[in-house]
Order: structure tokens, then sequence, then C-alpha cells
């Protein structure tokens, strides 16, 4: 007899089921069994997945889902804890598409209106969608079996029969099940009692929730994670016994040989489940268009206009590409797909939300410069079409769009307006467990001490070339870690456990741009689910585009929003501004950039991009593009021949000369995948679909393609009409040497259509920052309004610029940064508990009635208006009041009782017996003036951290002002040198794991905890005037230390470097000192400073030889000279070109041994 498992619980029950999907068809296939049934607590998260993987292995897949019920009498609308807190399983299973269709609804509707505590369907839904659905009683939860375990079988009964009822006497089953629990042989005595008076059919499943008895303790570790239990928590739940896992067809039979009939219904379910999905067919929306038009119509005539409006009477050679990607674009059906993006395209210009010039490949279609969806002239720049829809290889277009991130989510609400929000979605996305969280993760359960693990979890590889490294991979490349796992049995237990963790879905969240529109209301095709309050699609990205739904990326880019804010300043004094009339060829621009003044400046303001800018010497905004495009892990390593390249024309060479039109423009230098492609056209007579073609194969490294593709691109193919490059003319070792080289780069060759957009934005942001530096800098605050060590690093910036900040101020302030001819000046809605309401109605005030002439000037005109006490304290205490000349300490004294006197006064005035036209010629009666104490005014000190307090930031200066000489004589590097270092897209290249390290700041926080071994830890943030970093200490260094640790304090601290996974690093600290403001330290830590920090070399010049212009090391020593800032000068040879450039530095053994460490002592010398 065959049996069918229909009840599996695979990992997309988040943190409860432990079958595997790939795991389980293959497991089901070695079991001899013909189908397998997903039916998942609540979702259809893995439904595609998982049909996908048993297609592979032969297996029949059944789409299901474990529903949660309402209980009886209570509908999915009803959310009382007390009646609706616990809901009941039900097992439904698709016959047939009408089934999911059904099935997909109801989901859908759980989450989106009967979401409570669990997603939730009732028994209306039930009624109204059990066509082609076939139901079974479920586990323990169900309705069926709690009645029949309290000992309620009347109401089991009628239970019973209402879901026969519901889903048809074919159609509904009861569910035995034994797992060797007291409650369950009771109930399936019930469940026999009921088939036999009603008839209704048994059918037997296991619950399932691993694969095989061996899983059972990696399914445990599982459920602590999810509850935040440890393994010997007597009282967690817990599976048990525990055979809750894949049973074979006869451990089956031997568990139920007195049920045959449930056992052979398993086989009849399956075959009675016939549900196919169809991939690659599409789904698109219809666009509607005006009366008289057709699609296609419409498109040419909007393109029409597009192309005059673009070209002006020009280059009327272009328009045959115009047709040409209009026919191909008709002929694949995406007509539709284009005018539905253009169309929102325009409501956001029109609405004057910003667009972005283009993102992707889409920037190469004609069709979409004409439509106005990218901003991207494709000839000028030399881009493909067939890189964005290529005609040999027919797929759905993918055109994601940046939009002003303020305004981003407008754009989709137009969407969803115009069609039906019942037809628009976001996607979902899933966290899983990466090798580190892993470990940590089991760690945790396992309760291990927090140093053990956390020791173990440092030695995986970190860093972007290893962002999803698996363990197996770690244990092959880390040494400690391998000797760890073989030399400890504790850890070899937590890496086997890990191991089998990692990879599985942790949580569900909303992708940050994915949307989808569809035809008819989304979940005809597909369930959806709630993440708080966004609706999202159940199937992740690749999924939707495999059943054929039109998704787009509505991305949200600071950048063009700080580019929109800095416009409009720039127009209140030149009102025709437009920032597409801006030069693309100002040499002014390009200098700023060599000269490494890029903070702000969109992609290029990290460490490593200023370096490859100072060494690249930029000209255009082809070497901006190439900039993008180089500076990611693999292709970095090629930016030294590129620069080289660049600056002496002698080293660019061709393997062939026909190679010179197409690598000219990046210096010999293979760089984008459009020039790939346009090798395989024009030296060996590829079309350019069938190189795009090849170029796919390669970027996958799919070995059975490349042989093929290397033979044609030699010697032709002649079913494929291409000619070959020895028939062209090329010697066959060169055209070998040729296919050698683009196999070696063609994984990291970058899309020149992308790289080229956001060289665009680079260069405008570049442009804004030279010509309006005011005006940009302010908008660039304001971007990072609540980011305040962002607003920190800018308002560095905008010192190094010459510009002053100006402090907030009732009568000059508005919400947002503003400019005036004297500086920035501070927006109040960085200042706390002021809303943006209130600062609007400020505004108001002073424009309709003229300035505040004073703090009870302010306060009487305000009130009413949200001026509560706490407002009005805070912008004293940030100094929005101190244009009026007084003390901030004596208005913090008197704001409280001023405050209260108009609000007394108000009352009189609405209470007194004042005659109607007399109170409205007099007005509301004034308090009395108030009466200012006679008080000193705040320390700066106290200022300062009143400003901290109230905005996030020091306004009047820095307390650390005070401390540079001291720092700086104890060896501290400035804080944001790590933090920037670390934030690097290439990571870091000064800094490391474990580096001893030594920093100088004031303590901004400063909290405590009790560990499980009743031990104390501190966690401090430490901030000094360039960024901040938190200092983990250990109950040594808080025994010890602790008390130099108040709030506020200033403090040197010395200890060393913590990297935990992507997060920032940390310093685990093992010394705290208090600073001096007179310079000096105190005895006990003079006495341990280093001595590398204190043999200073007086009168020496600092001599480093480098082979050439290596940006990457460049912008290291750049980095390490910024730790010892002095006069000493220090100068760089060029070996290959014989020139020289200059710095200086603080000169001191540190210094130089750093220096030797990456350079070689023979390249390091003081003269």
């Amino acid at each position: 007899m065959s049996f069918v498992h229909l009840h599996v619980h695979t990992e997309y029950s988040l943190l409860d089921g432990f079958c595997k999907i790939d795991g389980l068809a293959r497991r089901v296939k070695e079991l001899g069994q013909s189908a397998v049934a997903i039916t998942d607590h609540g979702v259809m998260y893995g439904a595609i997945d998982f049909y996908r993987a048993c297609k592979r292995e032969g297996v029949k897949p059944i789409i299901g889902c474990e529903v949660y019920v309402t209980p009886p009498g209570r509908t999915r609308f009803d959310k009382v804890y007390e009646l609706d807190g616990e809901s009941r399983h039900l097992v439904l299973l698709c016959r047939n598409e009408e089934g999911y269709k059904n099935l997909s609804y109801m989901v859908s509707m759980a989450f989106t209106e009967g979401f409570y505590i669990k997603p939730r369907v009732d028994m209306d839904l039930l009624r109204s969608h059990s066509g082609g659905l076939i139901a079974l009683s479920a586990c323990l939860a169900g309705e069926i079996p709690k009645r029949l375990a309290t000992g309620d079988y009347s109401a089991a009964k009628a239970r019973a029969l209402e879901l026969r009822d519901v889903f048809g006497p074919d159609s509904f089953y009861l569910e035995l099940q034994d797992h060797g629990i007291r409650s369950q042989a009771v109930v399936n005595q019930g469940l026999l009692r009921l088939h036999q008076e009603t008839g209704i059919p048994l059918v037997c499943t296991n619950d399932c929730h691993y694969l095989a008895p061996e899983d059972a303790e990696s399914h445990d570790i599982l459920l602590c994670i999810q509850t935040g239990k440890m393994v010997d928590d007597e009282k967690r739940m817990r599976y048990e016994p525990r055979n809750f896992y894949l049973r074979s067809t006869q451990e089956m039979e031997r568990l139920f040989s007195q049920y045959p009939e449930a056992l052979s219904n398993t086989e009849r379910i399956a075959e009675m489940c016939n549900l196919e999905f169809t991939f690659g067919q599409y789904h698109l929306p219809e666009f509607r268009v005006p009366e008289g038009e057709t699609a296609r119509t419409y498109i040419r005539a909007l393109c029409d206009q597009g192309f005059a409006d673009r070209y002006r009477g020009e280059h009327p050679e272009y328009r045959r590409q115009l047709d040409y990607e209009l026919d191909m674009i008709e002929k694949m059906g995406f007509t539709d797909y284009f005018l539905i993006v253009s169309d929102f395209v325009r409501f956001a210009r029109q609405a004057g939300i910003p667009v972005g010039p283009g993102r992707g490949s889409a920037a190469g279609s004609m069709v979409s410069y004409c439509l106005g969806i990218t901003d991207i002239d494709p000839i000028k720049y030399g881009l493909y079409f067939e890189r964005f829809l290529n005609p040999e290889r027919v797929s759905m277009p993918d055109i994601d769009m940046d939009f002003g991130d303020n305004r981003r989510d407008e754009v989709v609400d137009y969407v969803r307006r115009k069609y039906g929000s019942d037809r628009v979605a976001q996607i979902v996305t899933f966290g899983t467990m990466a090798a580190r969280a892993a470990i940590r993760d089991v760690g945790r359960v396992l309760n291990m001490p927090y140093a053990d693990v956390d020791t173990v979890a440092k030695q995986v590889p970190s860093g972007p070339g290893n962002l999803h490294i698996t363990l197996d991979d770690a244990l092959k490349l880390s040494k400690p870690l391998r000797d760890l796992y073989d030399g400890d049995e504790r850890v070899k237990k937590l890496i086997d456990t890990a191991k089998a963790l990692e990879g599985m879905p942790r949580h569900a969240s909303t992708h940050a741009a994915g949307v989808v529109i569809t035809k008819d209301p989304v979940y005809t095709y597909v369930p959806l689910a709630k993440n708080d309050d966004t609706i999202v699609c159940q199937f992740s990205m690749v999924t939707l585009e495999e059943l054929g739904l039109l998704k787009m990326d509505f991305l949200g880019l600071r950048n063009l929003t700080i580019l929109d804010d800095a416009v409009e300043m720039v127009r209140r004094h030149e009102p025709d501004f437009r920032l597409e009339d801006i030069p693309e060829d100002d040499q002014a621009v390009y200098d700023m950039l060599t000269a490494g003044k890029t903070s702000g400046v969109f992609q290029m303001e990290s460490a490593g991009m200023t370096g490859v800018c100072v060494g690249l010497r930029p000209q255009s905004i082809e070497d901006l593009t190439a900039i993008v495009a180089l500076y990611r892990p693999g292709p970095m390593e090629s930016i030294p021949r590129f620069i080289a390249c660049k600056h002496d024309p002698k080293l660019v060479t061709y393997k062939h000369p026909s190679l010179e039109p197409i690598l000219s423009i990046t210096y010999g230098c293979i760089v984008y995948q459009e020039q790939v492609m346009q090798i395989f056209q024009q030296l060996a007579g590829y079309s350019l679909g069938q190189a795009d073609m090849v170029r796919r194969a390669m970027s996958k490294k799919k070995a059975k393609d490349i042989a093929r593709e290397q033979e044609a691109f030699l010697h032709g193919d002649p079913d494929r009409h291409i000619a070959g490059c020895v028939a062209n003319g090329i010697p066959e070792a060169i055209a070998q040497a040729i296919y050698d080289e683009i196999y070696d780069f063609a994984n990291y060759a970058f899309n020149k259509a992308h790289a080229v957009c956001y060289a665009v934005v680079a260069y405008q942001t570049a442009w804004f920052k030279l010509h309006h530096p005011k005006e940009y800098m302010a908008a660039l605050l304001t971007s990072v309004l609540y980011w305040s060590e962002k607003v920190s690093g800018y308002i560095g910036e905008c010192r190094d610029m010459g510009i002053t900040l100006l402090p907030p101020d009732v009568n000059r302030s508005r919400d947002v940064f503003t400019v005036e001819e004297e500086g920035i000046r501070f927006g109040l809605v960085a200042i706390k508990n002021i809303g943006r309401g209130f600062i609007q109605g400020v505004v108001r005030e002073r424009e309709a009635n003229g300035p505040f002439t004073g703090f009870q000037d302010f306060c009487e005109r305000m009130y009413g208006a949200d001026a509560n006490k706490r407002a009005v304290e805070n912008l004293i205490r940030a100094g929005a009041f101190d244009s009026f000349g007084v003390y901030r300490s004596r208005l913090v004294a008197v704001s409280e009782k001023l405050l209260d006197s108009i609000a007394g006064s108000r009352r009189q005035n609405v209470d007194g017996q004042m005659d109607f036209f007399g109170m409205a010629a007099a007005g509301p009666r004034r308090s009395a003036e108030a009466a200012l104490p006679d008080i000193p005014e705040f320390s700066l000190e106290e200022r300062l951290r009143q400003e901290r307090e109230v905005t996030g930031l020091y306004l009047s200066g820095h307390p650390m002002n005070a401390y540079r000489d001291a720092a700086k004589a104890a060896g501290a590097v400035r804080i944001g040198s790590i933090t920037e270092d670390f934030e690097q897209e290439g990571g870091p290249t000064v800094y490391q794991d474990e580096q001893r390290i030594t920093v100088a700041g004031i303590v901004a926080a400063y909290r405590t905890r009790t560990t499980r071994a009743n031990r104390l830890m501190a966690y401090a943030t430490v901030e000094d005037d360039t960024a901040a970093i938190e200092l983990l200490c250990f109950s040594r260094t808080v025994e010890r230390y602790g008390r130099e640790l108040g709030e506020g304090s200033a403090v040197l601290v010395r200890g060393k470097l913590s990297v935990r996974d992507e997060k920032p690093p940390q310093i685990i600290c093992d010394e705290v000192y208090p600073l001096r403001s007179g310079g000096g330290l105190p005895p006990e830590a003079q006495g341990r400073r280093p001595a590398s920090t204190v043999q200073v070399l007086e009168g020496k010049v600092l001599w480093l030889r480098l082979a050439g212009m290596d940006p990457v090391l460049l912008g290291h020593i750049n980095r390490v000279f910024s730790m010892f800032p002095g006069s000493t000068p220090a100068k760089i040879y060029l070996a290959d070109t014989g020139k020289q450039l200059g710095s200086t530095c603080l000169l001191g053994r540190s210094l130089v041994d750093e220096l030797v460490e990456v350079l070689g002592a023979e390249n390091v010398i003081i003269r």
C-alpha cells in the first residue's frame, strides 16, 4: 500500500518547521513515496519553491496550508483577547486551480482582515470559498480534536457535520495522528466514533516538522530561538516525543494497521489534487489609452513627440534605432509595460517629484529616453538596447526607478489609485540565518558564555567578499575556526547545529522597493500577507517574475531629494535655474574631485572612492562612469592599471587593432558588459542579442555554454550565422587571448548604463557643491537631519568650506536647514519635541505679524499653537532665543511660570464679562511682564550638554575642543577615521578586528546590565567631533574604571576593536582615564602610554616609495596620516613616473611602524 504525507511544515512555518524544501523532496523520493503536501502554518510562502523542488525529483506536489480558524461563533473581524486569543487549526489542500485561487484568497483575507495574533479565517470565508479544496480536521489544535479532548463530543460532531456540508462529502476528512501523546489516543477514539456515526472518511497523517529522527535536536533549537528560551529551560515549549518527522510508509502502516482505509485515503486525496502552475506566461495589466488610440499607436505617438523634443531635428539617423526598439517591444508583447512606466514617471515629473536620470540597463533604451523614463542618451554613451531587452531571450523587462526618497510613496499611491488598491502590492523578503548569526543564535540557546561564542563567530571570514559565506566554506578558509572545531567538542556541537540552521528564513519583512501591479486582484495570482501595515505578496520577487507578473522597483534616492531641495533654494534668487542646464564639462568640478574634496558627493565620498578620484584625476562623465563601475570587489584590482594607462598613453595596448574603437574610452581596459557584447559583435560577428547571451553564460560560469561559445568566437557557428574571429581576419592565437581576457573579467564587468546614470548624479552633486555650496550643504544637512553623526560630519565639512553654521533662531529658522547671506541656518525640526506643525505656525506668525520682539512676545503670540512647556524649554536650551540677548539660564527659570501666567490670562479673557465688541477691539489680554531672575548663565560645558541633549549635536562648539592636546599626546585616533574605514564598500583598509586602539571623547551614554553569571558589564558610547563608537566593558573594566564613565565625562580609552558581522565596530575597553583640559594626563595614564606615540622624530623628512599611482594604497596612506596629524613633511615618490606627492604628518615610531607594515621597510625612509 502506498502512503502520502499530507501534513508537512517546511522552513516557511517560520522558526517552527525544519523540513527544508529541497531536502524534503529528495527525502520523499528516497522513501519511495509518490507525492507530498506542503501545509505551513497560515502562510503559503514556500508554495512555488516546493512545487519546483518536487517536480525536479519526480514527486507530485500538493499545495496546501494549515490555516487558523476563529473560535465557534466568532468572525475574523472580532478581536477581543478573552474570546479570540486562541485560534483553531484546519488543513486545506488544493485540488485544482479553483482551489488554489480560493486558498490564496482566504490566506490573503486572513492577514488583511482577520489578523489578530495569527492570520485567521472564519466560517463565512470557508463557506464561500470552499470550491476546489479538500479539508482535514488537523492536529490536536483543530476545533474537532479540541472538543474531543475535553469530552465535548456533541460539539465536535456538530463541527464535523458543518465542515462536511461546507466542503462536500468527498472533500472533508477526519485526521488521525499518533505521536505517542496520551490525548491523541483519546482524540482518535472520538474520531473513529465520528466516522462510524457520520460516515465522514478517515485519513492518517504525521505532523511533520522535520525530515528525520536525527533532526529533532536541531528543530528543538529552532523552537528555542523562536521563543527566546534556553534548551535547559524545563518549562519551555517542545515537541515530545521526538517523532514529528517524515515517517516511512512502513512506519505509518504499522502505526495505523487497524485503519487501512485511512492509509489508502492519503493516496486517494493525492490523486484528487492536480494543481499545475504555468511559468513564463505574462499577466500584464492593460494600460488605458486615450479614446481612438491603441497601445501601439499611442506609444509611437509619445515616442515621436519625445524624439522631437530630445533631438530637436538633429540626428535623424537615430530614428532607425527607435523604430527597431518599438518593433521589438511590440513583438515581445511589452507595449503596455512601457506605457505604464512612462505614465507614472510622467505623473512624478508633473507633481514635482524628483526622478532619477535612470537606473540599470533601461538607460540603454532609446524608447525609454524618448518616453521620458530615462534622461540618458543611449547613443551618446554607447549603450545597448539588447543589454536591457534581448530579442534572443524573451523575458520581462526590468525597469527600476529612482525617486526622491521623501516622495517615493506618492508615486506608489498614484499607481494604487490608477490600477486599484487590490491590484497593487509590495513584495515579501526574508531575513535568513547567515553563518555568523546562526552561530550566535545557537550559542545563546545552548547557554554558552558570550565571549566563547563571540570568539567562534569572529573566525568566520567577513567583509564584502564573504557576504554569503557558508560555515562549510568558512571551515575550509579559516584555520583558527577549523582548529576550534576539531579541538573542542562544545564548539563542534555549536557549529554543527548552526550548519543545520544556516540559510533558513528567520522572519518575513517587506522588500524596500518592489511593487507588483496586476490585471486582476493580486490574490487571484498570489496570496497576500501583511507586514505591519504593508500589504505584501507572499512570494519572492524572483518567483513573481517566473509567474509572469509585472514587478517594478520604486526606489527612494536621498541624493535626488538633496538636488531638488538645492534647486529650489537657488531658484529663490535665480528663478529660471534648471538642473538639466548645467554643463557636463565644467573643469572646476573635476578639479574639485581631483583634489579629494568629495564629502557629500554622491558615490564619491568614501575614503576609497576619494583616493580613486585623486589618483585618476577625472575629466569627464566617462571617467566618473568608470570609477562607479570599477570601485567594487573584484574589478578594484584593475584600478591601478586603469589609472596608469589614463595618465600614460604609451601603456595602452590592444591585442588587435579592432579592439581600439571599443576600448579606447577606457584606456584599453575591459570595464563594461556593453564592451564585452561589442567585442563579440564586431570581432566575431555575433548579433548583440547573441552577444548578451554569451555574457550571461560567462557571468554564471555555465561550462557547457562557454565551451560552445569559445569555438563559435574563434571559428564561427553557421547555424547561428556567426562568422567567427578567424574568418574576419584575426589570428586564432590572438582571438584566443582576447576570449581568455573576456572570460576572466566577464564576472566583474559592470552594466555601463547603470554606471552612467549614477555618474551623472555624482557630477550634478559635485557641481552644486562647487557652485552653490551653501544651498547644497543646507540640502545635504536637511537630508540627514535625524542622523546626528552625519550632521556632525557635514557641519565639519561646512567649516572646512568656510561656511558658517548659524544657530537656531525663532526669528530666522524654518523647519529645515536654510541659506542666509552669513551662512546656513539650523533647522528647528532637529530640536526634540518640536513638531513640524508648530514650526510652520511659528513661521506663519512671524511672516504675518512681524518678528518676535522677545521671549514673552513669542510665548504670548504662540500660545495655543502646541507651545507646550517641554517644547519651549528645548528651544531655550538649543539657543533659539539667544538673539534676544538674555541668558538661557534665566529663560529656563522663568519659562514655566510665564506660560502658566499666559494660560491664566487667556482663561480670564474667555470667562470675563467683556462685551463682544470690546473684545474684538482690544484683543486677548496680555500677561504682566515677567521679571527675569538675576542668575548667572550656564557654563559652556552645561550649554553644550543641553544642546546635545535636545538636538543630538553640539552647536556652540565641542567639549573635546578643550582636550585636543591631551588626546593628541596620548596617541588617540579620530573616531571618525575608524567608522569611515569600516563603511567603505570594499571593507576596511586601515583598521581590523582585534587591533589595539586608543580613542578620546566625551561619554554620551552609559548603561549597565547583569550577566547570567551575575557579573556587571557595561555599554558606553564615546564621541569626539568626528563620530561616535560603542565601548563594551566587561566586569573587570567596570570595577576598575566604571567611575570614569559618567555621561559628559571626557575620557581616554584604550582597548581593541571588535567587529561583529556587518554591525558598526565596537571597542572592547581595557583602560579608561579622565582627560584634563590643560593638556595633561593622569600619572597612571602617562605611565602606560605606548612608547611609540611619544618618540616624535623632529627635524626629519618622511619619504615613501610607491611603484606607481595606486589609489587604494594612497587612500590608505592618507588615512594613516590623518591618524597622526602634524607638520613634518612627507614625500611620496612614484617610481614609474618619477613624480612626487607631498603631505604632512606627526612623525613618530607608531606612524613608521604602520607604514612599514603596509609598504615594507625598504620603502619607508627617514632623512
